[in-house]
C-alpha cells in the first residue's frame, strides 16, 4: 500500500458520495448533452459501459446510457460501434463498450492473451484460427449463424455451452485479431480489426507504465474519490503498479490521502482540488432507476461505505431466498437509495411490470412518491420505445 506522506484529511460519507455522483454525472439532467454524439461522449467520460445478457428488461448497457442521457437511442449506440467506430467491445472486469481511443491501452492485454493458447485449446488449434480469420479476410465479417452447425461441446459453465467455432471467435477476439463490428442483441458480429478501423498500420501499444496510469485516470474522472479496490475492481494483479504511482502522485501532492467516514481502516484518495471545491447535494427529485450493472452500484461494498447502502443482486439465488426480488433495480432520488424494485418487461402486452417493491424509507413522503412514479413512466416508455 502506498505509504501516507501527509494525515488523511476527513471525509465525510455525504461529501465522498456527492464527488462519486458528480465523477459519475448522475447528479445532472443531461450531462452528456443529446442526440447520438451524447453515447459516445459517456463511455469517454465513465471508461467503460458493462455489457450483460439478462433482459427480463432493457439490457445493461441500454440501461447504464439512458440513465444519464435522457434522450438515449439504441441506434446511438449501432452509430458509435458500427458506423463512427468511436467505441469498441472488449474486457475490463467484465465485457463491456469502451472508448475507441483506448484502444492501444488494451493492446497489452490481447498480446498477453495470444501468449496464452492453452486457456483455449479445447476450442480448436491456431491452425483453425488461421482458417476462420482467412474466411472471414475472404468474404467479410459473419457472425456465428453464418458458421455451419456443429455439436455442442461439453459444457464448461452452468449456464453456457459453446460450438467450436464461437469459441474460435472468441478467442480472436480477445487476441485482438476480430473486433465486434455490430451487435443486435447478443448476435454478434466479427470483423478483421485492421479492416474495421481502416489501419494501414496496427496503433503502437502503451507501455505498462502508461496503462497503470490510464487506469488511475480513469477510475479518478469517473469516482472522484479512489481506493485501491475501486481501480483494480476484480484485477488484484494490477494493484502493485497502482499502488506504486499513487505513491508518487502523493508526494508531488497531486493526489492527498482522505480518511472516509466510516471506513477509515481502508485508504482513499482524490486530488486536492476535488475536495477544495463545494459540491452542493444533488436534486432530491431527481429519480434515476439504475442497473444493478451500473458503475454506482456494481462495487458493492464501495457502494456500502459511500451509501449506507448494500445491494442484492439475486437473480441466481432460489426465489425463497430473495429480499429485493430476481432483478432488483435500486431507486437514487438525489444521493440516498430509496427503494428497490423487481421489474420485467411484458414486451407482447407492452407493459412493465412490478414484480416486487421494497422502499428502503419508512413512510415516503408524498413528493418523493410523485418524483418515484414520473421517474417510472419514463421508464417505462423507455422500455417500450
Amino acid at each position: 500500500m502506498p505509504p501516507r506522506t501527509r494525515s488523511p484529511l476527513p471525509l465525510s460519507r455525504a461529501q465522498a458520495r456527492r464527488i462519486w455522483l458528480r465523477a459519475q454525472r448522475l447528479d445532472e439532467a443531461a450531462p452528456f448533452g443529446a442526440g447520438p454524439q451524447a453515447t459516445p461522449a459517456a463511455i469517454a467520460h465513465l471508461g467503460y459501459v458493462q455489457i450483460d445478457t439478462i433482459n427480463v428488461i432493457e439490457r445493461c448497457h441500454h440501461h447504464i446510457l439512458f440513465s444519464r442521457i435522457p434522450d438515449y437511442r439504441r441506434e446511438h449506440l449501432v452509430q458509435a460501434q458500427t458506423h463512427d467506430k468511436t467505441v469498441l467491445e472488449y474486457w475490463t472486469h467484465a465485457l463491456s463498450y469502451v472508448p475507441a481511443a483506448d484502444l492501444r491501452y488494451l493492446l497489452p492485454a490481447m498480446k498477453r492473451h495470444r501468449a496464452e493458447p492453452k486457456r483455449w485449446s479445447a476450442v480448436g488449434s491456431r491452425e483453425d484460427s488461421r482458417k476462420l480469420l482467412a474466411r472471414i479476410r475472404r468474404e467479410g465479417a459473419l457472425t456465428i449463424r453464418d458458421i455451419d452447425s456443429e455439436e455442442l461441446i461439453e459444457k464448461t459453465h452452468l449456464w453456457a455451452s459453446k460450438k467450436p467455432s464461437k469459441g474460435l471467435l472468441e478467442r480472436a477476439f480477445y487476441d485482438g485479431e476480430l473486433v465486434i463490428s455490430a451487435r443486435a442483441g447478443m448476435l454478434k458480429t466479427y470483423e478483421l480489426i485492421e479492416r474495421h478501423f481502416g489501419w494501414e498500420k496496427r496503433p503502437a501499444p502503451a507501455t505498462e507504465r502508461q496503462v497503470t496510469a490510464h487506469r488511475l485516470d480513469r477510475a479518478l474522472r469517473a469516482q472522484g474519490v479512489v481506493s485501491l479496490e475501486s481501480i483494480c475492481h476484480l484485477d488484484a494483479p494490477a494493484k502493485a503498479a497502482v499502488a506504486e504511482l499513487i505513491a508518487a502522485r502523493v508526494r508531488r501532492r497531486e493526489l492527498v490521502p482522505v480518511a472516509l467516514e466510516g471506513a477509515a481502516t481502508q485508504a482513499h484518495w482524490a486530488p486536492p482540488a476535488l475536495l477544495e471545491a463545494a459540491c452542493a447535494p444533488p436534486d432530491g427529485d431527481r429519480i434515476h432507476i439504475l442497473s444493478p450493472f451500473d458503475p454506482l452500484v456494481i462495487q458493492r461494498r464501495r457502494l456500502a461505505a459511500f451509501f449506507g447502502y448494500e445491494h442484492r443482486f439475486e437473480a441466481y439465488l432460489p426465489a425463497q431466498k430473495r429480499v429485493f426480488g430476481y432483478f432488483g433495480l435500486p431507486l437514487l432520488a438525489g444521493d440516498r437509495f430509496v427503494a428497490v424494485a423487481d421489474l420485467k418487461t411484458d414486451r407482447a402486452a407492452r407493459k412493465l411490470l412490478v414484480q416486487r417493491w421494497t422502499w428502503l424509507e419508512p413512510d415516503p413522503p408524498a413528493q418523493l412518491r410523485r418524483a418515484v412514479d414520473d421517474a417510472m413512466h419514463r421508464f417505462e416508455r423507455f422500455q417500450l420505445a
